[in-house]
């Protein structure tokens, strides 16, 4: 019989907010966190906005040789990390540590550390290449030290799936805790990659936005006039554990999860199947998973980027799943006040989710003005919704054809 699995801790690190009160605040009254670049001078750059998590200071969550031996997205990852378990209570100790594991997903890893360490190189040398230099770049490396300064010593792997990493993290988490192989997972994504090549190479993609004039407006996600996605940085860690677990030690439980569903698009490198057979097949199988019927869903938290691909793409997926419930469904991406985190953004969304069931409130997509024919269902335009909400879906789609679904509960005592 399958373990049922719940959420009793959350930890986030993100330009509208660093911890769960000041993140939900914002993200519930429509505050965009995407401003004009400060982490690296933009003068040659036709974009010249993100979304930074700004006036973050790593040393409050690990001591000062800890933060020059790792790059800013494990930063984000411990700083996260720390926050979920502690919102949990979940004390990791010589008894339980081998039953707790963690996964941490990240779509890039250190590409600051490889940038600055490929200067090195190349104005001193091989000989002044730093000794951490390959620990502190790769995207397994947010995983392996959140396990270290906690003492996890369970099923420990990274996810990188570009932009759905952060999902598939916490759906292969779900999964170990339904099997009985762990009875916690600290799980979840993070990234930073607001950097110089990381742009270059986005932009000559042609995938960011360019409405520099206007920062806070730029993310427009469904919207007519989207031009681009905004980059963003940051973690969203969850703390899942094993019902049974969680209530013998009396702890706070936010929302279930009860399915997840994944799926290839054997398409293209870059651009999603534009009739979001991906995307849909990965909704079915969550809700295949979850055994819940398509009429109880009550909110769904898009992937919704802000690309003219994506958002007709995913419109398409939800309306080939639910038919004409597709129209009575609320939809929102709050990519339109985080920005996207790539590898971070299923974590922060799953966060949402549960808090979205728990506080029985919808969050917006902000900067929804002009209608898309294309794109015709509910997106909770530019102002929060109460309502009673059951059931969620939360949507990640990543380059190279990689769709996951996570379905969440109300928790209900």
């Amino acid at each position: 019989m399958k373990k049922r699995v719940v959420i009793t801790g959350l930890g986030v690190v993100t330009a509208v907010g660093v911890g769960i009160e000041p993140f939900w605040n914002n993200i519930i009254n429509g505050v965009s966190g995407i401003d004009r670049i400060t982490l690296f001078d933009t003068s040659d750059f036709e974009v010249k906005i993100g979304a930074e998590v700004k006036e973050f200071d790593p040393t409050k969550y690990m001591d000062r040789k800890e933060q020059k031996r790792t790059d800013r997205f494990v930063h984000f990852a411990v700083a996260a990390a720390k926050m979920a378990l502690a919102d949990s209570g979940l004390e990791i100790k010589a008894a339980n540590a081998e039953n707790i594991g963690v996964i941490i997903g990240s779509g890039i890893g250190g590409i600051k550390t490889f940038e600055d360490q490929t200067q090195t190189y190349l104005e001193k040398g091989p000989r002044r290449v730093s000794p951490f230099f390959i620990p502190m770049l790769i995207p397994d490396m947010g995983s392996g030290f959140v396990s270290i300064i906690t003492g996890a010593k369970g099923p420990n792997h990274a996810v990188v799936t570009a932009c759905a990493s952060g999902t598939h993290s916490i759906g292969d988490s779900f999964r170990i805790i339904q099997k009985g192989e762990a009875i916690a997972m600290i799980t979840g994504g993070s990234e930073a990659a607001i950097t110089h090549l990381s742009y270059a190479g986005f932009t000559s993609a042609k995938a960011l936005s360019t409405n520099n004039d206007d920062p806070k407006g730029s993310s427009r996600p469904f919207d007519l006039k989207r031009d681009g996605f905004v980059m963003g940085e940051g973690s969203g860690i969850l703390i899942l554990e094993e019902l049974e677990h969680a209530k013998q030690r009396g702890a706070k439980i936010y929302a279930e999860i009860i399915g997840f569903g994944e799926s290839g698009d054997a398409y293209h490198m870059t651009a999603p199947d534009p009739e979001g057979d991906g995307a849909a097949r990965a909704m079915e199988r969550a809700l295949t998973d979850s055994d819940v019927n398509k009429d109880q869903i009550s909110y769904i938290n898009a992937h919704g980027t802000s690309t003219l691909a994506n958002d007709k793409l995913e419109t398409k997926a939800i309306k080939r799943v639910f038919g004409e419930k597709a129209y009575r469904i609320p939809v929102s991406s709050t990519k339109s006040m985080t920005g996207h985190l790539l590898g971070a953004a299923g974590g922060v969304e799953a966060i949402i989710c549960a808090l979205a069931l728990q506080n029985g409130i919808m969050p917006p997509t902000i900067n929804y003005q002009t209608p898309d024919p294309d794109c015709d269902l509910d997106y909770v335009p530019n102002q929060a919704r109460k309502g009673e909400l059951e059931y969620a879906l939360s949507n990640s789609l990543g380059f190279g054809g990689h769709n996951a679904c996570l379905a969440f509960k109300k928790y209900h005592e």
